[in-house]
């Protein structure tokens, strides 16, 4: 077994955006919007763990290579039926940074999803409306390095 070799591919400025959404209940989005969660800010914890997530995504994905993260953007809009979850990585690497925005994105939905799960579930228990979806690369860049 082996992981790709890159060796021998130059630098490149690369930049990934990736999107999720997470449909949420109506009190949720309530709570969200008037800082009524009895465990914090769900919006706030999202961002932070996206960024500790995209920084951590060689530990989560197999032979996904170590890049030297420079830049990290999670944002978080309530939309009216959930959460958009977008988050932006750049890197000055011989590889691709797609992997780390997907698993920001990916690791910032479940957080929401822990934070509001009590005003999710139904009389039984169970989650009937709640789903995390349309998690995707929304575009990606390779610049050569120094240019504009």
């Amino acid at each position: 077994m082996r992981s790709v070799d890159i060796s021998q591919k130059k630098l490149s400025e690369r930049i990934a955006v990736a999107r999720g959404f997470i449909k949420l209940s109506k009190e949720s989005i309530f709570r969200i919007k008037n800082k009524n969660v009895e465990k914090g800010d769900p919006l706030a914890i999202a961002e932070v763990k996206a960024i500790e997530a995209v920084k951590d995504t060689p530990h989560a994905i197999a032979f996904c290579h170590p890049i030297p993260i420079e830049y990290v953007e999670a944002k978080c809009d309530l939309a009216e039926d959930g959460v958009i979850v977008t988050v932006t990585v750049k890197a000055n690497a011989k590889t691709g940074v797609e992997m780390e925005a997907l698993y920001g994105v990916a690791v910032a939905l479940l957080n929401i999803w822990d934070m509001v799960k009590k005003y999710e579930k139904d009389e039984k228990g169970q989650y009937p409306n709640t789903a995390i979806t349309e998690i995707r690369v929304i575009s990606k860049e390779k610049r050569p390095l120094g240019s504009p």
